[in-house]
């Protein structure tokens, strides 16, 4: 059974890592938002290595200090891995921006920008009652077995429905290079 952390202890070890976890978002530019993560990540850390803690091998505080000192590094080689990867930091969507007057990154980011155009979600009603409209002047100008090809094509490939006897794999690209010129004729945007 583990020994238990008197309340003084527990109130250094808090501190502690709070120091930590304030000089590493300062270090690393991370917004406010992300202390209380850090922080929680480096109690985790010394509370699953406070076991192997010997108090004839040293104090608690040096204890403490190292094994605070190696998780900041750690977590901050992630950081700066991950930054490298995406080419920019993370921003926290609810950092208050200094010039606004209350008012969040989140607030200032238009939908355009957002997540969900990010994820290639449409964000533009007009835009999609466009794509819409034309999608139906398009099919109209198609005769009724190449609107049930486009209907086939739009959950399974060629190669399928090359197997599935609708057509040899040729004869198939050729429809749709035809359905393709169709749509051009008639002023659509092809994807």
């Amino acid at each position: 059974m583990r020994p238990s952390i008197s309340p003084e202890d527990l109130k250094f070890l808090l501190h502690e890592a709070e120091l930590v976890a304030r000089r590493l978002i300062r270090t690393l530019a991370l917004s406010q938002a992300d202390l209380d993560d850090v922080r929680q990540d480096l109690l985790a850390d010394l509370i699953a290595r406070l076991p192997a803690f010997d108090a004839e091998r040293g104090s608690l505080g040096a204890f403490a200090n190292v094994v605070l000192t190696n998780r900041a590094h750690r977590l901050a080689e992630r950081v700066r891995r991950e930054r490298g990867l995406s080419g920019v930091g993370t921003l926290s969507l609810d950092e208050v921006v200094g010039a606004a007057e209350g008012l969040t990154r989140g607030d200032l980011t238009p939908e355009a920008d957002g997540f969900a155009a990010v994820l290639g979600q449409p964000v533009n009603a007009a835009a999609v009652t466009e794509q819409r409209i034309d999608a139906e002047r398009g099919l109209g100008v198609l005769r009724p077995d190449d609107r049930s090809l486009c209907a086939a094509l739009s959950h399974t490939t060629i190669d399928r429905l090359a197997k599935s006897g609708r057509g040899s794999r040729a004869s198939l690209y050729r429809r749709v290079k035809e359905i393709r010129f169709a749509f051009t004729a008639h002023g659509l945007a092809v994807a």
